[in-house]
C-alpha cells in the first residue's frame, strides 16, 4: 500500500522530477523508508564523527554546514533552505560525515536512507540524471565560496549570499541578518552594513526578516566587480 499522500515527506517526494520516473514498486519502497528527524535553533542536528545514514533534504526550516578545526574555530561554508538535498557527498562515501549541520530555525529534515540512495544510484538513471546536476550546482558554489574568501570584500560576500548561486529560484528571502551572518562568517553589523549600501544602490529592498532582489543581474555583478 502506498504510503499517506498528506504525509510532509510523501508530497515532498512527489516533487522531486526524478520520483515520478521510478516504477511504483519502488516508489512505495522509497516513500515508505524516508524517515524525518527534527531540530530546534541551535540544535546540531548532524555531527561530525558521526556514520552517515543517508541523503538529506530540509523539508522546512534553514540549516548550516559547518567544520570545526583542532584549534577551535569554525568555519559555516554553505547554508540549506527548505526544499534543497544536502550531503550528498558524505553519501557517496564510506567514510564518518566530516562536518556538523547545525538548524538556524526550527527545522524538520528528510532522510532518504543510504540503502536506498545505493539502490536508486545502481538503476535510475533520471535519478543520476538530477543527482549530477545537483553535485554541479555545488561545486560551483563551493568555487564562488572560495573566490569570495580570497578577492572579495565583506560587502561583495553579503552580495554573494544573496544571488542565485545559493537561492536557486526565490527573489524574496525570508532571512534574517543573524542568520545571513552565519551563512556569510560576517558579523550581524558588516551585514547591516552592506544591506543598508544594497539597498541605497537599488540592488534590494530590505523588511523586517525579509530580503528583496530588486535587480538580480546588477546584485550578481556586484558580487564579482574587481573593486568596491
Amino acid at each position: 500500500m502506498f504510503p499517506d499522500i498528506s504525509r510532509p515527506s510523501t508530497q515532498f517526494l512527489h516533487m522531486q522530477p526524478w520520483f515520478s520516473q521510478l516504477p511504483e514498486e519502488t516508489q512505495a519502497r522509497v516513500a515508505d523508508r524516508v524517515f524525518t528527524q527534527a531540530g530546534s535553533k541551535g540544535d546540531v542536528l548532524l555531527h561530525a564523527g558521526e556514520e552517515v545514514k543517508g541523503w538529506y533534504a530540509v523539508l522546512s526550516g534553514l540549516v548550516k554546514l559547518q567544520s570545526s578545526s583542532s584549534q577551535g574555530r569554525v568555519s559555516a561554508f554553505l547554508g540549506v533552505p527548505d526544499g534543497e538535498w544536502f550531503g550528498e557527498g558524505s553519501a557517496l562515501k564510506a567514510e564518518p560525515r566530516r562536518y556538523d549541520v547545525i538548524a538556524l530555525r526550527d527545522t524538520l529534515l528528510l532522510c532518504l536512507p543510504r540503502a536506498q540512495f545505493d539502490e536508486l544510484l545502481a538503476d535510475s538513471l533520471p535519478f543520476n540524471h538530477f543527482l549530477v546536476a545537483h553535485l554541479n550546482r555545488r561545486l560551483g558554489q563551493a568555487m564562488a565560496i572560495i573566490e569570495a574568501g580570497r578577492l572579495r570584500s565583506p560587502e561583495q560576500r553579503v552580495a554573494l549570499y544573496l544571488s542565485r548561486v545559493f537561492w536557486q529560484g526565490r527573489r524574496r528571502l525570508v532571512l534574517s541578518q543573524e542568520e545571513l551572518g552565519h551563512l556569510a562568517g560576517l558579523s550581524r553589523q558588516t551585514v547591516n552594513r552592506a544591506l543598508k549600501s544594497m539597498e541605497q544602490q537599488g540592488l534590494v529592498s530590505l523588511e523586517f526578516g525579509r530580503v528583496t532582489m530588486l535587480d538580480e543581474h546588477a546584485l550578481a555583478a556586484y558580487a564579482v566587480r574587481p573593486e568596491v
